[in-house]
């Protein structure tokens, strides 16, 4: 194995500035003496360097993941080796999270050429058909990004935040399939049609592919997705119209205690909740989030006042979200909640003499808090 200095005489201006079999801590105390220009190359080199790097790990990945497709059962490379998945082996070599190597197994696989074929443990390559002279598929639609990321033009992030946000083009062949479109002056498309609508949809998801690889040089690997998102609604917009009724469908809120008995809650926000909420914490928090600076005083003593609140901003919201639905009880209940307004309501035994219990509980007797909490 490379020690330290041997990595360290990859990187052009740490060469030479240490000592052999010089440890990390050393390289550090090199750097503390360096100019600010120096230390900036270092981390751009290490950079460059740890891209090559990934473009290694991220091939050896896909041919993983090729080896240990479900077809190949227990004799897959990963079943083979005790894991259920190439993801698992992968986390497995690379101590990285769950979802670290299920992005790495992602982008390796689709890294590997279509017409590879698959590949036996000796390193011998078959093509699907077992004939020489098959004719090579057409490019897939993310080709730039395989390109891009062979030439170090995107890291593997960026190049699965790109793929996943543009996702994969709708299926021509079914479009006008189902009887209501043809009641509605639709006509049946033929094979030559559907092949060239393919076309077209390919051509289309290859250009936003390449117009993400030249975004990605000044975008984040979020940003990216979120563009890539967007280009994809404006490219099928009657599959954007799909997608935001499923993501409306999965809607949810639900709560549950957790294993030290507090309750906790999960919501799933459609988009235009999504915005609602964000709305409100945006308004709410910007002082904390570094938003536009107030020229009112008395709105410049709110902000001081939020900005040195000791609560963090988790616990800011979590009160700013319960004051709101405080607000909406009181608005008007009974239209909101019909013959009942909703409310928390604490019981309490007191005695004769006017002594109160220690606690308080719930209507339902299933919670119970401090005394000086319930007043």
């Amino acid at each position: 194995m490379a020690t330290f200095t041997d990595v360290a005489a990859l990187i052009p201006t740490l060469c030479g500035q240490l000592a052999a079999g010089e440890s990390v801590a050393g390289a550090q105390a090199s750097m503390m003496q360096m100019p600010d220009a120096e230390v900036v190359r270092v981390m751009a080199e290490t950079a460059a360097l740890a891209r090559q790097v990934e473009q290694i790990q991220v091939a050896a990945a896909g041919v993983i993941a090729l080896r240990s497709k479900r077809e190949h059962g227990h004799s897959g490379l990963s079943a083979s080796r005790g894991h259920r998945s190439a993801a698992a082996l992968i986390q497995d070599l690379t101590g990285s999270t769950k979802a670290e190597a299920n992005r790495v197994a992602r982008v390796g696989e689709a890294l590997v050429d279509d017409g590879a074929g698959s590949s036996s443990g000796d390193g011998q390559l078959l093509t699907e058909s077992g004939e020489a002279d098959t004719p090579s598929p057409p490019e897939p639609w993310f080709q730039p990004l395989r390109n891009a990321l062979r030439d170090a033009r995107v890291t593997s992030a960026q190049f699965d935040a790109i793929q996943r946000g543009l996702g994969e083009p709708p299926e021509i062949d079914t479009k006008f399939e189902n009887d209501s479109a043809l009641e509605n002056g639709a006509e049946l498309m033929d094979a030559e049609a559907i092949a060239a609508a393919r076309e077209n949809a390919r051509a289309a998801w290859a250009q936003a592919a390449e117009q993400l690889v030249d975004a990605s040089r000044e975008c984040t690997a979020e940003e990216l997705w979120h563009q890539a998102r967007s280009i994809r609604d404006l490219l099928d917009p009657e599959g954007a119209e799909a997608r935001f009724a499923a993501r409306f469908e999965k809607r949810s809120f639900r709560t549950y205690r957790d294993q030290d008995g507090q309750k906790r809650a999960n919501m799933v926000l459609d988009d235009e909740g999504d915005l609602f909420i964000e709305t409100i914490l945006a308004a709410a928090m910007r002082p904390r989030r570094g938003g536009p600076r107030f020229v009112d005083s008395d709105e410049q003593e709110r902000a001081k006042s939020l900005i040195d609140d000791p609560r963090t901003n988790d616990q800011l919201a979590y009160d700013l979200i319960l004051d709101v639905m405080r607000a909406g009880t009181l608005a008007d209940a009974k239209s909101v909640f019909g013959t009942r307004q909703a409310g928390v309501r604490l019981v309490q035994v007191v005695d004769a003499d006017g002594t109160a219990a220690p606690v308080a509980h719930s209507e339902d007797h299933v919670m119970s808090m401090p005394a000086a909490v319930a007043e």
